[in-house]
């Protein structure tokens, strides 16, 4: 059995498709996807169609883009461009891939493998085993009767900054931005969303989460995507998979068991 992990998608099926077809996945392989499957790529309708006709075979964490498609089809947010995603809340199957996109986890750990998959980041306090224990918090709401209200709560930059005493719509706000929105922090860990670039361009004041020093999940392998700019990340315990397909680069997977194989598909667009 093999296991991969594929960078962010966003839209780009003509190039997902490409690069299924160059894994040639057999019976029992597992593909792991870090999220934003859908939005700025012409055609997020028939990456969940596709993604979603793998089965069991493929997992895919939310993104900050899957969580925003969430939000336009089933709490009405309208907020931000609409982008392509007006196609998949117009489609006739439009309520079965929404139902199946809420019920996809926002993190997946693997101890067997020492990995733990999330579309961003992690909060520096948190270790793998409490990782997945937040994201459940998140997951049991999103797949609840509260759905909607959580949804139409998701949005903001605050709190910033994690703390266990958090409750209610803050507490899962900062859960979610954690997860979903993380690149750079403060020294304190506290969330910063206004850069977006490489890390040399960084405020002094400021570090990507994965190098902030004694950072609780350092032993395990996390795989993550969400910042473009960095590209292909390799380093100990961290794989970095967002190589901006969607603006004009690559789409990246990796097999996550055995030796390292790093293959991709270049943008068609």
């Amino acid at each position: 059995m093999a296991v991969y992990a594929i960078g962010d998608v966003q839209g780009c099926d003509n190039e997902l498709a490409c690069l299924l077809d160059k894994l040639n996945l057999q019976t029992g392989d597992e593909v792991w996807f870090v999220g934003d499957l859908v939005n700025r790529g012409p055609d997020s309708l028939g990456v969940l169609r596709r993604v979603r006709a793998l089965g069991k075979a493929a997992v895919c964490v939310l993104g900050n883009h899957d969580l925003h498609l969430l939000a336009l089809g089933l709490a009405g947010r309208a907020r931000g461009k609409l982008d392509h995603l007006a196609e998949v809340l117009r489609a006739r199957d439009a309520e079965e891939l929404l139902h199946w996109l809420r019920h996809q986890p926002l993190a997946l750990y693997r101890p067997e493998m020492n990995t733990l998959l999330v579309h961003a980041g992690v909060a520096p306090d948190w270790n793998p085993l409490q990782t997945i224990k937040l994201a459940r918090e998140v997951e049991k709401t999103l797949q609840g009767d509260l759905a909607e209200e959580f949804l139409a709560n998701m949005y903001g930059d605050e709190p910033a900054l994690w703390s266990s005493d958090l409750k209610g719509h803050d507490r899962l706000r900062c859960i979610v931005n954690y997860l979903t929105r993380s690149r750079l922090v403060a020294r304190d860990g506290r969330l910063d969303f206004g850069q977006k670039g490489p890390l040399k361009d960084a405020p002094d004041d400021l570090q990507a989460w994965f190098d902030v020093p004694g950072r609780a999940s350092a032993d395990v392998r996390i795989v993550f995507g969400h910042w473009s700019a960095l590209g292909l990340v390799q380093r100990h315990n961290l794989l970095g998979l967002d190589t901006g397909c969607v603006w004009g680069r690559e789409l990246t997977a990796a097999r996550l068991d055995g030796p390292a194989q790093i293959v991709e598909v270049p943008a068609t667009q």
